[in-house]
């Protein structure tokens, strides 16, 4: 019998530029937290660069790039389809580009693509990236039915926003936005894609999806890690979110 392999853990790290941007000055640093993250045994490293430059900047691209290269563990850079920023991706090749939607004036990323309607935009997208030897993924909503629209745009692999699964967790809608979790990433890997996963993922809600959802090879995670780091301490809570990547239940913080 096979036996499941731990999710990948790509800790998303813009909340750490946000906090620093916002005394105008260098700390606390994306590049010592990236260190402190791959120290504690994450695979990967994550950033979403926006145009209004509001956490991540496109220095802490280049750094952080350049820091998963040398100690071995993934960068995935994600944002919107602006030309700088795909150039940016091409330049300096991370391990992974995640295409994602973007609304002007959102807070953070809350839908995926439209397909069919944008495959203009996507699909031109998937082949420079894919062309440049670049793992490609865009950012979907968790809907069975998109994913063979997602395979035609070119793309190795689909991040599924997770948001209404995890803000059904404990309800009595949890059942219903998992099994359509569940039914999506199965699916997707049908259609030959990989699957990610992001958005509001956290200590309590992880377990079900590292034991219930087979398919899922990556999770980005940001806010909920950071802000369970003011309660925990950083190593503690990825190590922590380590074992809920591998269907583990453990304690969470109370935090409101």
């Amino acid at each position: 019998m096979s036996v499941r392999m731990a999710i990948n853990l790509s800790i998303n790290l813009n909340k750490v530029a946000l906090l620093r941007n916002s005394r105008g000055a260098t700390n606390p640093s994306p590049r010592v937290a990236a260190e402190a993250c791959i120290e504690a045994g994450v695979q990967g490293l994550t950033l979403h660069w926006r145009e209004d430059n509001r956490h991540t900047r496109v220095d802490d691209v280049h750094e952080l790039c350049a820091l998963a290269k040398e100690r071995g563990v993934e960068f995935n850079l994600e944002g919107d389809q602006r030309e700088e920023l795909i150039s940016l991706a091409l330049e300096i090749r991370p391990t992974q580009f995640t295409l994602v939607p973007v609304t002007p004036g959102e807070v953070t990323s809350d839908h995926g693509w439209d397909l069919p309607k944008q495959h203009e935009v996507v699909a031109p997208i998937m082949e420079r990236i894919n062309a440049a030897g670049i793992r490609s993924a865009i950012f979907m909503d968790a809907d069975a039915e998109t994913m063979k629209l997602a395979a035609a745009t070119g793309t190795q692999r689909v991040e599924i926003y997770t948001e209404p699964y995890a803000d059904a967790f404990g309800t009595a809608d949890e059942e219903r936005e998992f099994l359509r979790l569940q039914a999506c990433c199965k699916e997707a890997a049908a259609q030959g894609l990989g699957v990610n996963a992001g958005h509001d993922l956290d200590l309590r809600n992880m377990p079900r999806i590292g034991t219930g959802i087979p398919e899922m090879l990556e999770v980005s995670i940001g806010h909920a890690l950071l802000a369970d780091a003011l309660y925990l301490g950083l190593e503690e809570t990825i190590s922590r979110y380590l074992k809920v990547c591998a269907g583990e239940t453990v304690d969470a913080p109370i935090t409101c």
